[in-house]
């Protein structure tokens, strides 16, 4: 499940999604001014997938992605991969139109616009998705890590809280994660590429909060090395070569009577075939099910121990 830039959605759609991989059970908590957390809950016993399960996030998973991929963690129904932590929004805003005439139901006032912060999310393991986001079980070095995007990089941001433990089962995985992250930390030492992406990332990230010179071409000299590193790291995240990624048998053509549509849709699977990232989330998709293979071999056949 990739979720990166995924800046969320519907509440009632991502509880109806992450009960796809689970029986039933709650799936956030939501509190609002009455200071009174409600629990919301995946109703349908059913579960679409039951298989070894990954989620991919990165800075600008938020609000509801965060929901989604929290729940998935704290059920410990798969593995959370990406950069150190997720954007960090657990709030809910409206925006309330300031033209008493209309209740203020209107949200594009021609007087104006007052947003208000009416809820905050949290976990069903009581921790708030506010300002901590979700961290990653698996981390990938990134070009966005230092950069200051996150909500924890505003001053005037809420603070995280907690409110109580909701009641939900444990998913037994079948895997271990620790093996899992000790496997990636073998395979980002031997991966120069990821090396280069967070030394360009630091060196970046000090660039942007240095002073600059009032000297012209001191100053040119050094927003050429900005440049630069920037394009060094566009071209470290590209494979050198491709995945196998195709589209779903039947899709290949799903946008043929549009054909701006047909050309980005196939010029993200491109990208999805060149993905550094998605290269190692497949590679740690493989150590899950060899660890799930071996442990069912073994239940299957006590006579080889």
């Amino acid at each position: 499940m990739d979720l990166r830039n995924n800046g969320g959605g519907s509440l009632y759609d991502v509880i109806q999604m992450a009960g796809l991989f689970i029986d039933e059970g709650p799936i956030v908590q939501v509190k609002d001014r009455d200071n009174k957390p409600s629990v919301l809950k995946d109703k349908d016993r059913n579960v679409l997938y039951t298989g070894p399960l990954a989620v991919m996030v990165n800075e600008f998973s938020a609000s509801a992605s965060e929901i989604f991929a929290a729940a998935i963690q704290d059920y410990n129904r798969g593995v959370i991969i990406g950069s150190t932590s997720t954007y960090g929004k657990g709030t809910v805003q409206r925006n309330i139109g300031l033209y008493p005439q209309n209740g203020f139901s209107m949200s594009n006032s021609d007087l104006g616009t007052v947003k208000l912060t009416l809820q905050k999310f949290y976990r069903i393991n009581g921790g708030s998705t506010q300002l901590k986001g979700v961290y990653s079980d698996i981390v990938l070095p990134d070009n966005l890590e230092d950069l200051k995007v996150r909500e924890k990089d505003d001053p005037d941001a809420l603070p995280w809280d907690e409110v109580s433990k909701a009641t939900y089962n444990v998913w037994q995985p079948g895997y271990d994660l620790k093996t899992l992250q000790q496997n990636e930390q073998t395979r980002l030492k031997s991966d120069n590429t990821f090396q280069l992406i967070r030394e360009a990332t630091e060196w970046l990230a000090k660039e942007n909060d240095k002073h600059y010179s009032l000297q012209i071409d001191k100053y040119r000299a050094e927003q050429k090395a900005i440049r630069n590193t920037v394009k060094q790291l566009e071209g470290l995240t590209d494979l050198k070569s491709s995945l196998d990624v195709s589209p779903l048998s039947g899709e290949e053509q799903k946008w043929a009577s549009d054909k701006d549509k047909q050309d980005r849709f196939n010029q993200w699977i491109k990208l999805r075939q060149k993905d550094i990232y998605l290269d190692q989330a497949v590679k740690v998709m493989n150590d899950m099910i060899n660890q799930q293979n071996i442990a069912k071999g073994k239940q299957g056949d006590p006579k080889r121990f």
